[in-house]
């Protein structure tokens, strides 16, 4: 079985795929504090609760947004699986071509994103990724990786309100009954859920009119679901988005090696 890693500046994202079928999910918190071998402890804990034997896992595809933990979760596929992990970089097949200025500069989340949605829904897409940054991507029909944008999420924005400002308070992440605020939580969730759709909405409409238009617009990430009804602009919400990449990717790179595998016995 493959064991799915999407490491997170919020949070460290599992999967195991019994073939292409998701058989479990897990979620860490992102601690570049913990040591490697306390987060295979709990891997190795998380699994078996999920319904899954540690021993079955044989490969590990991985990505990752912090270097100081990439090389700790490595280091936990060596230990606690015996298994080098493919980690998603610059020089990893994806299916796509990156036509970033630096490609090396792009977060491989985006990446893997990218990847998964041209694969699953096919090109042009947008991907919107609704999590601690608020990060749309554009790739082509042809498997072009355009690049995008990034601005700050929701929770950080909500959260810097919270911690900035002497009289504003944290306020559940809900659709206000209207725009114009009558009350100090209503006005707080007005600008974060409807001032955040209609960001949202703005540049999936930008970056359409760029690709060409007739994009499909693909949303993931842990507050998708909440800005959904609001933008309205989503052909799927697909919160497995970043796992099922992983798996699409390891596969395509393991049919490679197999491939030159070959040629050098031949």
């Amino acid at each position: 079985m493959l064991l799915a890693i999407d490491v997170g500046n919020t949070n460290i994202t599992l999967g195991v795929f019994d073939g292409d079928t998701l058989r479990a999910r897990g979620r860490l918190a992102t601690d570049v504090e913990r040591l490697s071998d306390e987060y295979g402890l709990l891997i190795r804990q998380l699994l078996p609760i999920r319904g899954v034997d540690p021993t079955e896992v044989d490969s590990v595809s991985m990505c990752s947004v912090v270097p100081p933990l990439t090389a700790s979760l490595v280091e936990v596929c060596d230990d606690f699986f015996g298994v080098e992990p493919l980690v998603v970089g610059a020089d990893t097949i994806t299916g796509i071509r990156i036509l970033y200025d630096s490609p090396r500069d792009v977060g491989a989340d985006r990446v893997v994103d990218a990847a998964a949605a041209l694969h699953i829904y096919g090109g042009p897409a947008i991907v919107v990724d609704v999590g601690t940054a608020t990060v749309l991507d554009a790739v082509t029909a042809d498997g072009d990786y355009l690049g995008g944008a990034i601005s700050p999420g929701i929770s950080l924005a909500a959260d810097t309100l919270f911690r900035r400002t002497s009289m504003l308070r944290r306020v559940e992440l809900t659709t206000p009954p209207a725009a114009i605020g009558g009350n100090t939580i209503h006005a707080i969730q007005s600008g974060l859920l409807l001032g955040y759709a209609e960001l949202i909405k703005g540049m999936v409409r930008r970056f359409d009119a760029e690709l060409g238009g007739g994009s499909k617009v693909i949303a993931t990430g842990g507050l998708a679901s909440v800005v959904e009804k609001e933008v309205g602009l989503f052909d799927a919400v697909d919160p497995d988005l970043t796992l099922v990449g992983l798996r699409i990717i390891y596969e395509m790179n393991a049919a490679s090696a197999a491939s030159q595998g070959a040629r050098s016995d031949a």
